[in-house]
């Protein structure tokens, strides 16, 4: 080749590099390494089965050309898992599941976090709760419960953390009908159902995937539930609202939802929440939903973002109400 003819094969190679150079920088973002999945609860509850099971289709389904791994930091009512979300600006191979501790436990604790620290990817459903007591005792209505609790005296109810939504929503029915509970505690949804089941507490304000699985073995009975109406979903249709049972108007509905560290590229965003998707559209995912009554709700973008303004407000009023932090 002459001296000429090489010079103008590498002027060629040059500018197609050039040219594709543009192609490459806007190639859409994809996990280069495993993703970990933060559950900022314990073990068992809502937010740890419904993670779980998203990074167990993610694999299954092919959806992720890196594994998702699910990791419980759920010390601090959550607050471990938040700050090491938060501390991770900009990195987009961590995502986290939230539920409603994500107002909860920073008005609570003072924690340096804010859920606007965070990325929201997307909304995936709002989250119902049930009043159960335990198959074995005479209590087949909320009128017949509050009415014993009333008779007898305080009774324990079992909920997930301190000053969270089961504490909230104990002390909403405290409020309504004049009942008096003592608030158990327990680190997450699924100990606080067993510990229903082994009849240490008397009752629990868990969300209807917590409790199913006891509940069809006969072993704990859904009295009423906290919504301002009944759900749709087959198998709960029967569940009377907590207004209809008691006359008590009392609605909450806890987020599921997930976040990205501050920083997340609009391109991992988008890559999560078309992932996300996915997962939701499985047969597997669709029949999680049904089973534990969720409310499919699926929200992205500013939409997202004005909802989870008004939920932080709603949820300062409340718990501001409940004494649970100062006006």
């Amino acid at each position: 080749m002459t001296a000429l003819g090489a010079r103008f094969v590498g002027a060629l190679v040059a500018a197609s590099l050039v040219a594709l150079a543009p192609l490459a920088a806007f190639a859409a973002w994809e996990p280069t390494k495993p993703v970990e999945f933060i559950i900022p609860a314990g073990t068992g509850g809502g937010a740890d089965q419904m993670a779980r099971l998203i990074a167990g289709l993610v694999e299954k389904h092919k959806l992720s050309p890196r594994p998702v791994i699910a990791l419980n930091k759920s010390g601090g009512a959550g607050a471990e898992g938040f700050l090491y979300v938060k501390e991770k600006k900009g990195d987009a191979h961590t995502i986290i599941i939230t539920l409603s501790n994500l107002f909860t436990t920073p008005l609570k604790t003072g924690v340096p976090f804010n859920w606007k620290d965070l990325t929201p990817v997307g909304r995936i459903a709002l989250d119902q709760f049930i009043l159960w007591v335990h198959d074995s005792t005479p209590y087949m209505s909320a009128k017949d419960y509050v009415t014993a609790v009333k008779e007898k005296g305080p009774m324990k109810m079992g909920g997930t953390g301190s000053a969270q939504e089961d504490q909230i929503i104990t002390l909403l029915l405290q409020s309504e009908t004049g009942a008096k509970f003592t608030y158990v505690p327990f680190k997450g949804g699924g100990e606080v159902c067993a510990n229903l089941v082994g009849q240490h507490v008397d009752s629990t304000v868990n969300n209807p995937i917590e409790c199913v699985s006891h509940w069809k073995a006969g072993r704990v009975r859904p009295l009423a539930i906290f919504d301002d109406q009944r759900s749709k979903v087959q198998g709960w249709t029967d569940i009377p609202t907590v207004k209809e049972a008691l006359g008590a108007d009392i609605s909450y509905n806890m987020l599921r939802g997930i976040f990205g560290p501050p920083g997340m590229s609009k391109d991992a965003v988008q890559w999560y929440q078309s992932m996300l998707q996915k997962v939701i559209a499985t047969p597997e995912f669709q029949d999680f939903l049904e089973k534990g009554a969720f409310k499919q709700s699926w929200l992205t973008g500013p939409e997202f973002v004005k909802w989870l303004e008004g939920a932080e407000k709603l949820h300062k009023k409340l718990m501001t109400e409940g004494g649970l932090i100062g006006g």
